[in-house]
Formats: structure tokens, sequence, C-alpha cells
């Protein structure tokens, strides 16, 4: 089991990559309203079925709290 739990967040897909990898970009809650880049992958479960995911998609994320960079696109949402 993990030590600590992981950074769920919901974000955008911005750009698609080689080897199945995303650029997504979430937007923090708070007064700024700053928005967080993170270079995701896609879990074991959506790449078993097929689940296809194009730039502009709504997707959640996992991010662990030791590597806010880096992530695993969890759902894809429905439009």
């Amino acid at each position: 089991m993990a030590k600590t739990e992981s950074i769920q967040l919901e974000a955008v897909v911005v750009k698609a990559l080689p080897n199945a990898m995303f650029l997504v970009e979430a937007e923090m809650e708070g007064d700024d309203k700053t928005k967080h880049e993170a270079l995701c992958t896609i879990a074991g479960k959506m790449r078993k079925y097929y689940i296809r995911i194009l730039p502009g998609d709504r997707v959640t994320i996992e991010l662990s709290p030791y590597d806010l960079t880096r992530g695993r696109i969890t759902y894809r949402h429905r439009n």
C-alpha cells in the first residue's frame, strides 16, 4: 500500500505525445485560479479496453504527492 494517498484532479488534455503520454492542464481551486501542467500516461485498465483519449477531453488524473509533474489518467469523462 502507498505511504500516502494520491492527489486526484480533473484536467483537460492539451497535447497528445508519443508512447501514450499526454500533457494535461488542471485548474487549481482557490482565489488565484492557477493552472498546473502535468505529463500523464494512461492507466492499465484504460489501455486494456482501448479507451481513446484526444486533445480537449476532460479527464481525471492521479498525481503522486512526491512528484506533481507526472501522473496517470484514470478516467475519461463523457461530453
